[in-house]
């Protein structure tokens, strides 16, 4: 079973997309900002990270510049999920390395799709 890391700092947005994930089968470990998502990245390598851009203490832009620019986690893909829905948002996310860039409010259909094409990889 893939394990997901999902970093979001709302907890309306931590439960719903938990429970979204894991009623398809997937086991989910949550964080709810950046250094904690990047401490736990480094002690689990999770198979994916969906992760929030707007949050306390490292914003999602940074957490995907750490991730990919690391050669042990580079190869980790990166679900960017945010609030943030313009196109400049949705280019630079994709510049700092994220595998796709998904806008909230999202189809669920749209979240898990994109992940299960990312894990078959």
């Amino acid at each position: 079973m893939s394990e997901i890391l999902l970093v979001e700092d709302s907890q309306v947005q931590r439960e719903l997309i938990c429970n979204l994930l894991r009623n398809n089968g997937i086991k989910v470990t949550v964080a709810h900002d950046g250094v904690e998502a990047l401490e736990h990245i480094q002690k689990f390598s999770p198979d994916l990270v969906v992760l929030d851009i707007v949050m306390p203490r490292m914003n999602g832009y940074e957490v995907c510049r750490r991730l990919k620019s690391d050669p042990k986690t580079k190869n980790v893909p990166v679900v960017m999920c945010s609030s943030k829905g313009e196109e400049w948002d949705r280019y630079w996310g994709m510049r700092q390395g994220a595998d796709a860039y998904i806008a909230k409010p999202f189809e669920p259909v749209e979240l898990i799709g994109t992940i299960k094409q990312l894990l078959r990889g």
